[in-house]
């Protein structure tokens, strides 16, 4: 069992409150952090400690607390002037940073780049914590392609935008990242960073730094389900064509918020299209 020297991670003890909380089974929680690299043992006591059912097993976490300064997206008006657009902010929530924009794209535009992305899916793959390599898990069950920076035209006409908008250097964008979810398809809760504890996020933090705010584009109404949800804060944000959901989670100080788990919740009925872009510290490459 865990001792009282035993640190875990703020990340990892907000993915299994998160898992409780959603009604995981306790042995699919402790096959994956197994995967993960934990031992059975130390897995076991943390996820009953987290449970309240192990009063003798103390796990400390270490969690500094997340310094928030002043939002990188502009704080006042209606409106986000980018070079080609006028889009509108719906809502502002101040900490954590989120925002959600009601016209970031036009029907077309939308059209256009499921169209173009259509024909090179496959399946989403995530970032193993340990070796840092991507590996396909069953709780990322979406299809997925991403454009270069600039890639053509049009990408390059979003890619300015985007950058206009989060108020973040072009270059230091990765590239734009498509998904798409059939019924059923779902991204359990997660963190769009790398977490620095983890062995794997070495390799990519090392490719620009670490990432510190995310643009989510919806490219199609959603029948039902498939909203973007943030737990830790009681948000939902529903599916809109063109419409797009904004958060930061990454500060000067090198910190990262851990408010900014979220998920994507099952699609009921019908298909889910998003495009996703990250921000990096640094120019990316």
């Amino acid at each position: 069992m865990m001792n009282n020297n035993t640190v875990l991670s703020p990340t990892w003890h907000t993915w299994i409150s998160d898992n409780l909380a959603r009604g995981c089974s306790a042995a699919t929680m402790l096959a994956d952090m197994v995967i993960a690299g934990f031992s059975e043992s130390a897995a076991s006591a943390a996820i009953e400690q987290i449970q309240g059912s192990a009063p003798n097993t103390s796990v400390s976490v270490a969690t500094p607390n997340f310094a928030y300064e002043t939002p990188r997206l502009p704080q006042s008006g209606n409106f986000i002037h980018t070079h080609d657009r006028e889009v509108r902010v719906s809502v502002r929530l101040h900490q954590p940073p989120v925002a959600f924009f009601d016209n970031f794209m036009s029907p077309d535009e939308c059209d256009e780049l499921v169209h173009q992305a259509r024909v090179k899916l496959k399946r989403s793959a995530i970032v193993d914590p340990i070796t840092g390599h991507e590996k396909v898990i069953d709780a990322r069950s979406s299809y997925g392609t991403f454009f270069h920076l600039n890639e053509n035209d049009f990408i390059a006409r979003l890619d300015r935008r985007i950058a206009d908008l989060m108020h973040w250097p072009i270059e230091n964008g990765e590239g734009i990242q498509i998904l798409h979810y059939p019924v059923g398809g779902e991204y359990k809760s997660h963190f769009d960073y790398f977490p620095p504890e983890e062995p794997g996020s070495a390799a990519h933090l090392a490719k620009g730094g670490q990432r510190v705010s995310t643009l989510v584009m919806y490219l199609n109404d959603v029948e039902e389900g498939g909203g973007t949800t943030f737990p830790s804060i009681k948000l939902t944000v529903t599916p809109k064509k063109g419409a797009a959901a904004y958060f930061e989670y990454g500060n000067s100080l090198g910190q990262v918020d851990p408010l900014s788990l979220h998920a994507g919740t099952p699609v009921v009925r019908g298909e889910k299209w998003i495009a996703t872009k990250w921000m990096r510290e640094r120019p990316y490459g």
